[in-house]
């Protein structure tokens, strides 16, 4: 050791300066008669738990501010310390109003370092940390939630594009097209930095996007005409468009209006109180005709796609001229 060090030593010991490196670290300090119940707290302790300085207390004073969910296993925590050996530590929750902090307490068990029959110790606002892991958890379970979620859809458009198709080029092509609907859809919902209110997208940015490849191809461009008022489409109600906007536009590609170089397709919508109508009319097409049967995978996936998650309905009218879809949903479902 320097004599420099060996000069700085006793200062480290100097009561002044223990106390600045207990206010550096965080801490606060507690004593506990283990006879009485009786506590002794610093100031730093009291202004912690909500409790006016200088009040004596016992630990039953302190419970009255412990969260309902760990008064119990605190109580019985502290009681099995004298039995603890080695170092103990335990987090609860308080409650200083309508205010939540995590404190962490620590000791050390088996009567070591007792004196007069006092156990000493410290606690810890982990407040911080402990939200901390909370936002860790629920981003875990959101991301496990959604991984579950593309899975589930990745796996119900497979088995759609596997029965509506005849060949492996033609499934491949039919279940890369809707995988990339829903990744555009996506994207517009995806929350950017700073954001603090929920993903939302703009109902006719969402449907030029989705629409935008069926009118890049040669003749269908700039066929396809979007006019709907400027409202949001929650996170969840955009993944349903999508996926229905895709259905409809791939039946058009085959067999309706998208089919001939003269076709069009307008899409518009109207919003009331008690619905948004989105009306999908198809012209310069081939005459069409209703449909006989049950109809195909693809349409059975609109119809539960509508009056599941949207509960609204959806309407066909097979006009000699087009094809024109209603689509009714429920507003706040639409926003959700």
């Amino acid at each position: 050791m320097t004599a420099t060090a060996a000069n700085l030593k006793p200062l480290l010991w100097e009561p002044a300066n223990l106390v600045r490196a207990i206010e550096a670290a965080g801490v606060t300090l507690w004593s506990w008669n283990v006879d009485t119940d009786a506590l002794a707290m610093d100031d730093r302790a009291y202004d912690l738990w909500g409790i006016p300085r200088g009040d004596e207390i016992k630990f039953e004073d302190l419970s009255a501010h412990i969260h309902p969910a760990d008064r119990d296993r605190v109580r019985a925590a502290f009681t099995a310390t004298r039995a603890i050996v080695g170092a103990y530590e335990i987090d609860f929750r308080i409650m200083i109003g309508d205010e939540l902090r995590w404190i962490s307490a620590r000791g050390q068990g088996d009567d070591a370092g007792m004196v007069q029959r006092l156990m000493f110790g410290i606690f810890i606002d982990v407040t911080g940390r402990k939200q901390a892991e909370e936002s860790r958890e629920l981003l875990a379970g959101e991301m496990s939630h959604r991984v579950k979620n593309l899975l589930a859809i990745a796996s119900s458009l497979t088995t759609i594009s596997s029965r509506s198709t005849t060949t492996t080029n033609d499934m491949a092509r039919e279940l890369t097209l809707r995988l990339t609907a829903l990744g555009r859809a996506h994207d517009l919902v995806r929350p950017v930095p700073g954001q603090t209110e929920a993903a939302s997208a703009l109902l006719g940015d969402l449907l030029s996007v989705l629409l935008a490849p069926y009118d890049d191809l040669g003749a269908f461009s700039g066929r396809i005409r979007v006019s709907v008022p400027r409202m949001s489409v929650g996170k969840s109600s955009t993944t349903i468009l999508a996926l229905i906007m895709h259905e409809l536009a791939t039946n058009s590609l085959k067999y309706g209006a998208l089919s001939l170089a003269t076709g069009t397709l307008d899409v518009s919508c109207s919003a009331q109180d008690e619905a948004v109508s989105i009306v999908w009319t198809e012209s310069g097409g081939p005459q069409v005709n209703a449909p006989t049967g049950p109809g195909g995978y693809g349409s059975k996936l609109v119809e539960r796609s509508v009056t599941g998650h949207l509960r609204g309905t959806i309407n066909y009218e097979w006009a000699e001229q087009g094809l024109v879809v209603t689509l009714k949903v429920n507003p706040e479902r639409l926003a959700t």
